[in-house]
């Protein structure tokens, strides 16, 4: 029968030309989950390094206690106040530097979450 043998070829073409496309899309998402893990990597270190430094803060507040731990173990009473320093503000370069590596991470995050569905699909 005419029909049979074209739908036999059709189906063997097809499953040909489908078996080529994920081979050669499964290769290409590959490599987008790789480049996109490592640059999500570096940026991540980048953007751990650009936040202010706790050293100050941390030792303002050891300080703090340790006074008031002193005071109260002589009877003193406790009556002044200690301010915290206050962190430095920053530029507006720093804002938008800080803006484009929160996005670029973000981005490249989602790129590694799109290909590990593609892959999955």
């Amino acid at each position: 029968d005419e029909r049979s043998r074209f739908w036999t070829v059709y189906q063997k073409v097809a499953s040909q030309h489908d078996n080529e496309f994920l081979e050669q899309y499964d290769g290409d998402m590959d490599i987008v989950l790789i480049c996109s893990s490592l640059f999500s990597a570096v940026n991540t270190a980048l953007v751990a390094t650009m936040g202010p430094s706790d050293a100050t803060t941390t030792h303002a507040l050891l300080t703090q206690i340790i006074t008031l731990m002193v005071m109260n173990s002589h009877g003193n009473p406790v009556t002044d106040a200690y301010p915290l320093p206050v962190p430095p503000a920053y530029s507006n370069g720093q804002v938008w530097f800080q803006t484009l590596a929160y996005g670029s991470l973000s981005f490249s995050l989602l790129a590694a979450f799109d290909a590990v569905l593609g892959k999955q699909w």
